[in-house]
């Protein structure tokens, strides 16, 4: 299965739960392919939990879900070591991070020594348990949650820690008609009850195997280059993204080229990318009205930032 077969079966899947968001069902499959982490930043009720759990059942992958609340401990997300009484010897008890799909519900609820749990595991695949490193199974995804409204009771997340998730987008309210859609939608029956499995989970690897192919051409590399530093020599952006952010960028850009069924990527693949991949990942010397003024920013460095015109296949 190549990936445009594979977006087309697991977006087709999820669209028949999740009504209306194609573009953020797209990014978000993108990311999976691209072995990227994601960040729901939204407020409840627009489906968050229900996207992970439909992209969980239609790999056929194994689903965990964390509610992440201020007394939750690092060993609630990793596991522990105990001593098993009937065998006098201590046992592993992996937790929850042992999955395909994870969800990290309300993540910035917990406190940050819980949250930094998530680092090596986000990062290298792995868990440490009492010294001892455990991979992770194969594939792995943490889709986490977050309300930006709600901010009493929270702890912010670290720029380090939202450096590991390769997009950080928002679902947001479904127009009239996709309402009208859901509320037919939901009988006696929830339509993720029904939701079944199109593809395998080691289609997922496969996809990821095949992204790092995409062809990315000097221009391109060179057009990735000029807005990495757009960020950094931007008088209004105090810290622009890291190297580890532009790997990023490149990563989503070759999946999207992927999915679309080309072999390289072209800077529509970047521009679509940018805004969800960029906005998290720099930090801004005001703020807005409503909050960080990231997103004008990074739009305003797409508009002026010259886009390479030669044959870039």
């Amino acid at each position: 299965m190549n990936p445009q077969e594979f977006y087309s079966a697991l977006s087709a899947n999820i669209s028949r739960v999740i009504k209306g968001k194609d573009r953020e069902i797209k990014l978000v499959i993108a990311a999976l392919c691209a072995k990227g982490h994601v960040l729901l930043e939204d407020v409840p009720g627009t489906g968050k939990t229900v996207l992970a759990k439909a992209i969980a059942k239609s790999i056929g992958g194994d689903f965990a879900r964390i509610q992440f609340t201020p007394d939750l401990l690092p060993s609630d997300i990793t596991g522990i070591n105990f001593f098993n009484m009937k065998s006098q010897e201590f046992t592993l008890r992996k937790g929850p991070v042992f999955t395909n799909i994870l969800l990290a519900d309300e993540i910035n609820r917990a406190t940050p020594r819980t949250q930094s749990a998530l680092l090596e595991c986000m990062e290298e695949r792995q868990a440490t348990i009492d010294g001892e490193s455990y991979s992770l199974p194969a594939p792995f995804a943490v889709i986490a949650t977050e309300n930006p409204v709600e901010t009493q009771g929270t702890y912010p997340l670290p720029e380090a820690q939202l450096d590991r998730f390769i997009i950080r987008l928002s679902l947001g309210y479904s127009d009239r008609e996709s309402e009208i859609e859901i509320l037919s939608g939901f009988g006696a029956v929830h339509p993720l009850e029904k939701t079944e499995t199109v593809v395998s989970a080691k289609d997922l690897l496969n996809v990821q195997n095949e992204i790092c192919n995409v062809n990315v051409n000097e221009a391109v590399k060179g057009y990735l280059a000029d807005l990495a530093i757009a960020t950094r020599k931007d008088t209004r952006i105090r810290l622009g993204i890291s190297t580890r952010g532009l790997l990023a960028l490149m990563r989503m850009s070759q999946s999207i080229a992927a999915i679309e069924g080309r072999a390289y990527v072209i800077p529509d693949d970047i521009k679509l990318c940018a805004p969800y991949v960029m906005c998290h990942r720099i930090i801004c010397r005001e703020r807005g009205i409503n909050g960080s003024n990231a997103d004008g920013i990074v739009s305003d460095i797409l508009d002026n930032v010259p886009v390479p015109t030669e044959n870039i296949d």
